[in-house]
């Protein structure tokens, strides 16, 4: 299969982009912590009874289970090489700890906004992935999942808090809820640190583009609520939609100072990073996307023309080392892998 071919089927609806959507927020993902009430959580449950937990939901999902959602697929984990696994975790569409498994599996439908983790840290993790900034979209996708789900197998419950899960923290409502926004405006003008401080006075969390633990690469923090216990989920969303519009509009005035201040070094930076994509031979995963996100910069700012709406969307994925070795097909060296990135980037560059 040639390169074009390969990406092409390689994006997931998130990564497509938007013309429409807004340029700061990237995607929105809602996620459902769920567990049957029959079995022992997956922390605690042996090896047998995993299996079987497994087996009952792919002949549920043979049998049409979710037919709604038209064609689907299922990937079990065991079967899977782990350069496969962890691509599909620098796509967004499963957990790195279900990566690094030997267990569990995921349902993916055809489009790839609706995946569902089976015996990672619950029974069940119900997710929904959608470009831009979209929380109640994707809480209704969400949910209509969960419905199926519901129908057909009995979720462990409590009348008192709700849906019961692995982590104390998923409680209640089982919902975590995020917006990934890029925020070069606010990093360039040194008021991050003031806005995220603030931020996290309100419920809401912030971290990395991989979740819990991981760097803020590429000027890029995911918002996400911190209650699940005592809030409705019409609640939750509400919240959400709430900080990220003002984040939004913050991170857009920024924007604007930093053009006022100097637009003519603003320029000279996008078109310098431009640049380096453009033509470096040898790029790491760090420059690569510290240059995404100026690239992206640019497009937002119409200093850039042509170039797809979903690009840095590509080049937050492909960049990344599994999904390299996945598109090359071979294991590849730290510095071969440097070497590699820095083609594909070039190739994307002329697709787009």
């Amino acid at each position: 299969m040639g390169l074009e071919k390969f990406l092409e089927q390689a994006r997931s609806r998130w990564m497509v982009g938007d013309d429409s959507a807004d340029s700061v927020a990237v995607s929105t993902r809602v996620r459902l912590a769920r567990n049957l009430a029959d079995y022992p959580f997956p922390g605690r449950a042996i090896p047998a009874q995993l299996e079987e937990i497994e087996q009952k939901i792919r002949r549920w999902w043979n049998t049409g289970g979710l037919k709604p959602l038209g064609p689907t697929k299922y990937i079990a984990i065991k079967d899977t090489a782990k350069i496969e696994r962890l691509a599909l975790a620098e796509k967004h569409l499963i957990s790195p700890e279900l990566a690094r498994q030997n267990f569990g599996g995921v349902l993916l439908n055809e489009d790839e906004s609706v995946s569902v983790m089976i015996n990672e840290e619950d029974h069940l993790r119900i997710q929904s992935l959608l470009p831009g900034s979209q929380p109640q979209e994707a809480w209704v996708q969400a949910s209509q999942v969960d419905d199926l789900f519901d129908a057909s197998f009995g979720y462990a419950w409590s009348s008192q808090t709700g849906y019961l899960t692995c982590c104390p923290t998923n409680v209640g409502t089982g919902m975590r809820a995020s917006v990934m926004l890029h925020l070069p405006g606010l990093t360039f003008s040194g008021q991050l640190p003031l806005v995220l401080r603030t931020i996290s006075k309100v419920g809401i969390m912030v971290r990395g583009m991989f979740g819990e633990g991981s760097e803020a690469l590429g000027n890029l923090y995911q918002v996400s609520n911190q209650i699940t216990l005592g809030q409705k989920e019409e609640d939750i969303i509400e919240a959400l939609n709430r900080v990220t519009e003002q984040v939004i509009s913050q991170e857009k005035e920024a924007r604007q100072r930093v053009a006022q201040a100097d637009e003519m070094a603003l320029r000279d930076k996008v078109w310098r990073g431009y640049g380096v994509l453009a033509n470096a031979r040898l790029l790491t995963a760090a420059e690569a996307m510290e240059y995404a996100s100026l690239l992206r910069l640019g497009m937002d700012l119409n200093y850039l023309e042509g170039l797809s709406s979903g690009l840095f969307q590509e080049l937050l994925v492909f960049s990344q080392p599994r999904y390299l070795q996945k598109i090359f097909e071979r294991a590849l060296s730290p510095r071969g892998r440097d070497e590699k990135r820095a083609d594909l980037i070039r190739e994307l560059g002329k697709m787009n």
